[in-house]
C-alpha cells in the first residue's frame, strides 16, 4: 500500500488546485481570532482588523477575523465529499480591550457559519487542555465578584455535508472492516470530553515551532482521522502548519494536502521523513500492547471474549474487529514534485500475531 502526501504554500480561501468533491475528511485548526499572536496574520489579510483593534473595537475586530476564515469554510464545503466529515479544533479568546475582559466565542461564531453554508452539524468534542501554572486563575482571584473561571478547554467542532457515507462495494467493505478501532478504542475515542491528550512534545518539530504555530498534538489528529475515515482516504487540512495532520495521516494509511499561507513552515514538513517511521510504528506498537492488556485484564475477570482477529489471531470484543490491521510504515520518499511517498505494509506485525482461543458463551 502506499500513500501520498502534497502540500502547497497559498491562501486556503482559494483552494482552487483542488477539484470539487475530492476530499474526504478534514481535521483542521485555523489561526484563534481575538488571540493576540494572531493579530498580524489576520491584519494582514485586512488593514481594517488593524483599525478596529486600534480603536479598541474588539467586536469589529472578531467579526472581520471571522469572515477571513469565512471563505475558508467556503472553500472546504466545496472541496468536501458528500458524507465526508470536517474537524475544526478551535479555542475561545479571553482577552482586555479598554479595561474590559470579555470572552470572543470562537467556536459557535464558526459552527453557525459552518451550519449556514450548509454543513450538518454533529456532536462535538470538548478537549479538556489543563494547566498547572500558578497564574492561571484570572480577576481578584479569592475576591468574590471580580474572578474569571478558567478556561482550559477548547472545541472539536465536527459536521457532515450531506448525508451519511455509504460503502457499496466489496472492496469499500473489507477496507472499513480492516479500518476499525478497537471496542476499547471507541470508548474514549468516542467520549464527548476528551482528558486524555495532552499537548505533549511529540518528535516531529521543536518547542518554539510548536508554539509559534499552536499545533495540535499528533495524538488528536491521529485520533479524528481513525475515527471519521478509512484507509487511503483524502484528508485535507487547510491551515497545514508544521505538518500534524500530515503526519498523522500518514501513520493512518492516508493520503493528505495541505495547504498553508505562510511558507516559513516550509523547512519542517520535510523533517517529517526524518521522525515518522519511528513515531508510527512506535504508536501502533502501543495500541497493539494496550489491546493485549485489556484482554487479559479481560480474560482475568472471566468475561467474554466472543471473536478472534483474523490477522493477529488474539481475541476480540465484535466482530467489527476481525479483519482489523494497523500497516507499518516501511519507506518515506520525497519526490521530485515535492511530494511525500510513504509505503505501508500489508501484513502485520509479526511480534503481535498468535494464536488465541476465545471464550464462548
Amino acid at each position: 500500500m502506499k500513500t501520498t502526501h502534497t502540500f502547497f504554500f497559498q491562501d486556503s480561501n482559494n483552494l482552487d488546485l483542488i477539484p470539487s468533491n475530492t476530499i474526504d475528511l478534514i481535521v483542521t485548526s485555523p489561526p484563534y481570532p481575538m488571540i493576540e499572536m494572531w493579530d498580524d496574520i489576520f491584519s494582514s489579510q485586512n488593514n481594517a482588523i488593524a483599525k478596529a483593534l486600534n480603536r479598541k473595537d474588539g467586536n469589529k475586530a472578531f467579526e472581520l477575523m471571522h469572515k477571513i476564515l469565512d471563505s475558508v469554510w467556503d472553500e472546504i464545503f466545496r472541496v468536501l465529499k458528500s458524507g465526508g466529515f470536517a474537524c475544526i479544533n478551535i479555542g475561545d479568546a479571553t482577552r482586555t480591550i479598554n479595561s474590559n475582559f470579555a470572552i470572543y466565542s470562537n467556536h459557535s461564531r464558526i459552527l453557525q457559519y459552518l451550519v449556514k453554508l450548509g454543513f450538518s452539524a454533529l456532536p462535538g468534542i470538548i478537549w479538556r487542555k489543563q494547566t498547572n501554572t500558578p497564574n492561571k486563575f484570572m480577576g481578584s482571584g479569592m475576591l468574590p465578584a471580580g474572578a474569571y473561571v478558567t478556561l482550559e478547554h477548547e472545541y472539536i467542532l465536527i459536521v457532515r455535508k450531506g448525508g451519511k457515507r455509504e460503502f457499496k462495494s466489496n472492496y469499500e467493505k473489507l477496507n472499513r472492516r480492516q479500518s476499525a478501532i478497537f471496542w476499547e478504542e471507541r470508548n474514549t475515542f468516542f467520549s464527548d470530553i476528551w482528558f486524555d491528550i495532552k499537548g505533549t512534545r511529540q518528535g516531529l518539530i521543536d518547542k518554539a515551532s510548536r508554539n509559534r504555530s499552536a499545533a495540535f498534538p499528533f495524538e488528536l489528529a491521529y485520533r479524528l482521522i481513525n475515527m471519521y475515515s478509512v484507509k487511503g482516504d483524502n484528508v485535507l487540512d487547510p491551515f497545514l502548519g508544521t505538518g500534524t495532520t500530515m503526519a498523522a495521516s500518514m501513520a493512518s494509511a492516508r493520503n493528505t494536502i495541505g495547504c498553508d499561507i505562510d511558507n516559513s513552515f516550509n523547512e519542517y514538513i520535510p523533517r517529517i521523513k526524518e521522525n515518522i517511521i519511528d513515531l508510527s510504528n512506535h504508536h501502533m506498537e502501543n495500541r497493539l500492547k494496550k489491546h493485549l492488556v485489556f484482554v487479559n485484564e479481560r480474560i482475568a475477570s472471566d468475561k467474554l471474549l466472543k471473536h478472534k482477529n483474523m490477522p493477529y489471531g488474539f481475541p476480540v470484543i465484535t466482530n467489527q474487529e476481525k479483519e482489523l490491521i494497523l500497516n507499518e510504515l516501511l519507506t518515506v520518499e520525497i519526490m521530485q514534485d515535492h511530494s511525500i511517498e510513504v509505503t505501508h505494509s500489508d501484513h502485520p506485525q509479526t511480534a503481535f500475531c498468535q494464536e488465541c482461543d476465545t471464550r464462548q458463551e
